[in-house]
């Protein structure tokens, strides 16, 4: 089912955000029993199985109070699994890559981490490590890379080939911990541009 969140990020991608009034937007939950609070610049979006009311009554607004812990461990509840604290990077494919599927890494920790948060993955790679891309938040398609440490420049090589992967001039997002700044470094040196922040939460 199309997720109205899914509209909120394609619009940012291409440069329509929502307005910038410290509001908070409470949409449904999204599917498979996720919520979510995403921040753009003066303006939140929270998806929850919450009313509005509920919500808002908690005092989250759209200069950044809607990532706050105290915030994000009510919309979990008690025993809730809250994400880390996410950048939300986006680029367009250019459908130049040839790196091959792979069948053979079901078992990898990131391919598992992977089908934990997103559903219809699918896996690349060869010997600098692998991509996974899936249906991620909200549906967007979204990827992540696991590169061999070994060997420094295999992250950036293998984001270039993921972007290869997907179709000339259609989205792709990432997710980056802003802690993780060599990541965040290679996204941002290939044309990712963050439109947000974002965090997500499972109630128990």
């Amino acid at each position: 089912m199309h997720h109205p969140l899914l509209d909120l990020l394609t619009n940012a991608a291409e440069g329509r955000f929502p307005a910038v009034d410290g509001g908070v937007t409470v949409l449904p939950p999204l599917a498979g029993g996720w919520e979510c609070s995403v921040a753009f610049t003066g303006h939140a979006v929270v998806a929850t199985a919450r009313s509005a009311d509920e919500v808002l009554r908690q005092g989250p607004d759209g200069f950044g109070a809607s990532m706050a812990p105290d915030f994000l461990r009510w919309l979990a509840g008690p025993a809730g699994f809250i994400g880390v604290i996410d950048a939300m990077l986006y680029t367009r494919g250019t459908g130049t890559s040839s790196l091959p599927l792979r069948t053979d890494a079901d078992e990898h920790p990131r391919v598992k981490y992977a089908r934990q948060y997103r559903s219809d993955v699918r896996v690349y790679g060869d010997e600098r490590g692998l991509i996974t891309i899936g249906a991620g938040l909200a549906g967007r398609r979204e990827l992540s890379v696991e590169a061999d440490t070994h060997n420094r420049g295999f992250g950036t090589s293998l984001i270039k080939e993921a972007v290869g992967l997907v179709p000339e001039g259609e989205l792709l997002f990432a997710a980056v911990s802003p802690g993780n700044a060599r990541s965040l470094r290679a996204f941002l040196s290939l044309g990712f541009t963050p439109i947000g922040s974002e965090a997500l939460i499972r109630p128990a």
